[in-house]
């Protein structure tokens, strides 16, 4: 907490590379998940709503797929017509991952406009205290 955030660069569902950088002078939520992953999937509709209530205020939604088939994870995109930023990630060895411990998914990340870590496992978007948490950055 406090800490600058690991900067990441991962290809997007058009293969466009995003970094963290792309989001500077934003909140960023970033919710580390897989398509083979129960819990992870049972977050999506309520990260979906997340990402429509915030959607004009300061803050970007992206989504890492992380150990995942590449192939299945657009056609999850797709299907479920997933919001915010879809990155996937190549590597599950990558500095960002190591740097945030992440052993286990799904997992969720807070960063500041400035880029430095809000809260390095984050609440869930089915919880009511990321809301509370939220709002009361986002004023």
């Amino acid at each position: 907490k406090g800490k600058p955030s690991p900067s990441f660069t991962f290809t997007d569902v058009n293969n466009n590379q995003v970094q963290l950088k792309d989001f500077s002078g934003k909140y960023l939520f970033i919710d580390i998940w897989a398509t083979w992953c129960g819990p992870c999937t049972m977050e999506i509709p309520y990260l979906k709503q997340l990402i429509d209530d915030y959607h004009q205020k300061n803050i970007s939604f992206v989504s890492i797929a992380w150990q995942d088939d590449k192939i299945k994870w657009q056609e999850m995109v797709t299907e479920k017509q997933l919001e915010g930023v879809q990155l996937f990630a190549e590597n599950s060895k990558h500095e960002f991952f190591t740097v945030y411990n992440v052993n286990s998914i799904p997992r969720f990340i807070l960063i500041d406009p400035a880029g430095f870590i809000v809260d390095a496992n984050a609440f869930r978007p089915s919880s009511k205290e990321l809301r509370i948490l939220l709002d009361s950055l986002l004023q």
